[in-house]
């Protein structure tokens, strides 16, 4: 029997304490991800501990065909889903751009000097932030996570398949959504 499996036959069997260490073990993690899926830490934060509660009182449910962390996971995600739902819904520039014909532009002058890793790293975050919520998933699990496509698949109850062109529009999308933040302007040049 592994640690996870035992900490939580441990807690179905009334130690209160088992299951605290399982929360410890898991969430920073957790919350890593999450904040990265919801762009927000004070969500992110909302939602572990909303996780951690519906494990908690579901834990008997928990049938062993997965890690613990991926049905952890799993439940976070679903309860980031459901609220983001209750809030109003976010278009993705992909969808805008389709539904009106336009193209996002940028305010205010392309960078010239190369960007410091920070500037970096916010212009990624801010760019996965756009993408849909599905999109962002698979990236986040696959690129952050090193989750492999089966793991993936689980958690996100979908197939490999679905998972792999998932994962190929994300990285495309996000990859174009940098293009142009990130490279020199090259249409000043022309």
């Amino acid at each position: 029997m592994n640690d996870d499996a035992l900490l939580i036959a441990q807690t179905l069997d009334g130690e209160s304490n088992a299951f605290g260490r399982l929360v410890r073990r898991y969430q920073d993690r957790l919350f890593g991800t999450m904040a990265h899926l919801t762009g927000c830490p004070e969500e992110a934060e909302d939602v572990v501990q909303e996780a951690f509660v519906q494990a908690f009182v579901r834990l008997e449910t928990f049938g062993g065909r997965s890690s613990f962390y991926t049905w952890l996971y799993r439940i976070a995600f679903n309860v980031s889903a459901s609220r983001q739902r209750r809030r109003r819904p976010r278009v993705s520039l992909d969808e805008l751009g389709e539904t009106r014909g336009l193209d996002p532009v940028a305010d205010g002058a392309r960078p010239e000097a190369a960007l410091d890793a920070d500037e970096r790293a916010a212009l990624v975050h801010r760019a996965l932030e756009t993408l849909s919520e599905e999109h962002r998933a698979v990236l986040v699990l696959r690129e952050m996570e090193d989750c492999d496509y089966e793991t993936i698949a689980e958690v996100l109850e979908i197939p490999v398949g679905t998972v792999r062109s998932r994962l190929s529009r994300a990285r495309s999308q996000l990859r174009d959504r940098l293009r142009d933040v990130l490279a020199p302007d090259s249409r000043s040049e022309a």
